[in-house]
């Protein structure tokens, strides 16, 4: 099957000419006038090797157009419905597609999301990311004699609300039934309704299972807890006819894949072991990764801080603070830790950079990051904030002892020493502590019980992230990274706030075709001055 390349041409028109002098969105004009670098003869080529390996018969458009079409679909916000419209009505989308006066569209909606599958299966999305940091780079009006021999990278994360619908025990567990009950019956070849009155769970069929539950006071635990028993019964006797009637079939998809989702439901929301054996209730607290929708089995419950939470998706970007390009980006579910977005950019981060790290910019939750740690021991010096020293209810605090890392001694204010062990934590003498005058402003422990003191595995770096804090110099350096803020802010308002998107791989493409679209923009800003 031949692929098309995308061809349009180089020379502008007069209307082209027209247009570009008229108030216009001044990235229309740069894509039109660097589309040929950005989608060269190599980079088309690697577009074109999405279809070989299927062999379809059918020919497709020119996968090169299409990739512009994504570009411009996150500059402006179209759906897909929207882009094919503006193909044909938009003379400055018509424009930088080659098509500038032509009635057709030049692709159909459907051609849309497929190739968006395509871009993921073969990791594009990301190529397209890095084709516009190789065209910055080359082109980009950056000044190599004035431009450093290292890279100064920053990282941080934002929150991207889930699309998928958030809901609490009940309404999972209910609807998962319904969708297991409707899967069933057409794998049966029966009506919903017939089965559930056969084996008894009408409750099932209803549009809303609290309504179908129908109690009075949904504040009432003992209320809840009989709607809860009636829903499991009703349940249960789903489960036993599903395996019974549909045997081997039970186990395959689509079947399998709906009864494991009620079974991992009923896991992370019911009390495995109920208080004095009674029947089952809902669990206490929310059980580790949770699952939070049906719709996106990968959203989860995130904190962006301690009053502050939301469900749904981390993104993440790295950049180069001097070029101010986004180099990468990760997307991971909203309970995962900073340092596994940082960790996932590694591979990422190692095709894009050509100069080594000498700084790493970012806020503590990334410090534990693999990543981090090694390029800290490849010489990198690492730009973040302390770990904050708490406060100990009106006694002394860690920043009252003396602790010395060479001598690997800890001192308390009355002056007893210990040895100190990093990772561990230090116990001081309990007889000395008991006769100590300074005790009743140091200690709550029992008597027998001395003053204890943790210390952190990485205290040395912390040690040197509070003295970086404490000069001028040090928290100049600190603020470097507001670029990466700026970028993440930039990003998000483009993005939005809100996943367009189900799933993370897909959230993934979502975020580097909006921060191409940011290096395109630093790019043409650079060009225009």
């Amino acid at each position: 099957m031949s692929v098309p390349s995308w061809n349009p041409p180089r020379e502008l028109s007069r209307r082209e000419q027209r247009l570009l002098k008229r108030r216009t969105k001044k990235l229309f004009g740069f894509l039109r006038e660097y589309r040929h670098e950005l989608f060269d003869e190599g980079f088309q080529k690697e577009l074109a090797s999405m279809y070989r390996e299927r062999g379809e018969g059918k020919a497709p458009v020119a996968p090169a157009l299409l990739a512009m079409v994504t570009l411009l679909q996150a500059y402006t916000g179209a759906s897909d419905a929207e882009a094919v419209d503006l193909s044909m009505d938009n003379a400055r989308w018509q424009m930088v597609l080659g098509v500038l006066g032509e009635e057709e569209a030049p692709f159909s909606q459907g051609v849309l999301s497929p190739f968006r599958d395509r871009l993921i299966a073969h990791e594009m999305d990301r190529r397209l990311l890095e084709r516009t940091v190789e065209l910055a780079r080359r082109t980009g009006g950056f000044d190599p004699k004035k431009l450093p021999k290292t890279l100064r990278l920053a990282v941080d994360s934002r929150p991207l609300i889930g699309a998928g619908r958030v809901e609490d025990t009940f309404n999972l567990l209910g609807r998962a039934a319904r969708q297991l009950l409707t899967c069933a019956a057409k794998v049966k070849g029966e009506e919903p309704k017939q089965i559930a009155e056969r084996i008894g769970a009408q409750l099932l069929l209803g549009r809303s299972i609290k309504s179908a539950l129908d109690i009075a006071d949904w504040t009432n635990e003992a209320q809840k807890g009989e709607a809860l028993s009636r829903l499991l019964t009703a349940i249960a006797a789903l489960e036993e006819w599903v395996r019974e009637e549909l045997g081997e079939r039970a186990g395959e998809p689509p079947v399998a894949e709906k009864l494991a989702t009620l079974g991992q439901l009923r896991e992370q929301d019911l009390d495995p072991e109920p208080p004095g054996g009674g029947k089952a209730q809902i669990r206490e607290g929310v059980a580790p990764d949770r699952r939070v929708s049906l719709g996106d089995p990968e959203m989860r419950h995130g904190r962006k801080s301690k009053s502050r939470t939301f469900s749904g998706y981390k993104s993440h970007l790295a950049t180069d603070l001097d070029q101010k390009l986004v180099l990468a980006c990760a997307v991971t579910p909203a309970n995962r830790p900073e340092g596994e977005g940082l960790d996932s950019m590694r591979n990422d981060l190692a095709r894009v950079i050509s100069h080594p790290i000498e700084e790493l910019h970012v806020d503590r939750a990334y410090v534990g990051a693999t990543y981090t740690s090694d390029l800290m021991a490849q010489g990198a010096e690492l730009m973040s904030k302390a770990r904050g020293i708490a406060a100990n209810d009106g006694y002394f605090d860690k920043s009252d002892f003396k602790i010395d890392l060479r001598a690997k001694t800890a001192t308390c204010p009355a002056g007893q020493s210990i040895p100190i062990t990093l990772g561990q934590v230090a116990r001081f003498n309990p007889e000395k502590c008991a006769a100590c005058p300074l005790r009743i402003i140091c200690t709550s422990a029992a008597l027998g019980h001395g003053r204890t003191l943790s210390i952190a595995a990485d205290e040395p770096l912390q040690r040197r992230l509070r003295n970086l804090s404490a000069s001028r110099s040090g928290r100049a350096s600190q603020r470097r990274r507001v670029t990466i803020e700026h970028r993440l802010a930039h990003h998000a308002q483009k993005q939005g706030r809100f996943a367009r998107y189900l799933g993370l791989r897909k959230n993934l493409l979502d975020s580097r075709r909006h921060a191409a679209i940011l290096n395109l923009e630093v790019l043409q800003a650079r060009r225009a001055a």
